[in-house]
């Protein structure tokens, strides 16, 4: 393993991103306080409990898995779109680095920066409401995880995005819409039957379910299956990736 060359991209995306620290962490902490203020105080305040746990508190894992889903998959797509913008993505594929080490340097800076921003948001959740943490080390492991395979699938949008629009579509028109409705706001046994087996093809439904679990020990769906649907995401996304690396796929000319 070429510990330098891992070392040395990690550093320099870590440091990238320290460069602009204030907009990264300050923007999605304050889009989660107006969710905190709006949904947990002005609504949550007027609502039942849903499974013994106040509406303020049932949403905090819900809007921390937003969060880190939305940024894990705009930093990890961005951080290997700015190398083939520039051109210096052919000095790395030539240089003597593997492609799965140069995977695990960017992927590993990018989930860095997400599990970081994820422990701000649970800390910014408690000056709204109070929460407990009922098994702190699935919820670390369900955080991690999640927020590596959106890494990874942050990094294949990189590789395929030709423009930094190109960027946008998938979080703002596919990932965001599928966090809304996998219920991130609600648990999807208030839904209607029909409806409730349409959501259960919602990947999300299964990471918010999961995290949730870790929090307050209840879930929409099993936690081994939820386990299991992200590792099998995160099997998925690493084939994709292996087959980019393969192909050459926008990467060669």
């Amino acid at each position: 393993m070429n510990v330098n060359a891992l070392r040395a991209i990690y550093m320099f995306e870590m440091a990238r991103w320290f460069r602009t620290l204030v907009g990264s962490v300050l923007s999605p902490v304050i889009s989660t306080s107006l969710y905190f203020v709006v949904f947990g105080s002005a609504i949550g305040s007027r609502m039942t409990a849903i499974d013994g746990v106040s509406y303020a508190a049932f949403i905090v894992p819900g809007l921390t898995m937003l969060s880190v889903l939305t940024e894990s998959i705009g930093n990890a797509s961005f951080g290997i779109y700015m190398p083939k913008w520039s051109g210096t993505i052919y000095e790395l594929l030539s240089a003597p680095v593997a492609w799965w080490e140069a995977v695990m340097a960017y992927v590993g800076a990018a989930a860095t920066k997400s599990v970081l921003l994820g422990g701000v948001i649970l800390i910014t959740a408690r000056l709204f409401v109070p929460y407990h943490i009922a098994h702190p080390v699935w919820m670390a492991t369900f955080l991690i995880l999640t927020a590596l395979t959106f890494c990874l699938f942050g990094f294949i949008i990189g590789v395929w995005a030709e423009g930094r629009e190109r960027l946008q579509i998938v979080p703002t028109l596919i990932i965001t819409p599928l966090t809304f409705l996998g219920g991130s706001f609600y648990s999807i046994s208030m839904l209607p039957p029909l409806w409730r087996q349409v959501t259960l093809f919602n990947p999300v439904v299964y990471l918010v379910s999961g995290f949730r679990w870790s929090f307050y020990g209840v879930s929409d769906v099993g936690v081994s299956l939820s386990l299991a649907m992200t590792l099998g995401f995160m099997a998925v996304c690493l084939a994709g990736i292996w087959w980019i690396f393969k192909t050459g796929y926008k990467l060669k000319p």
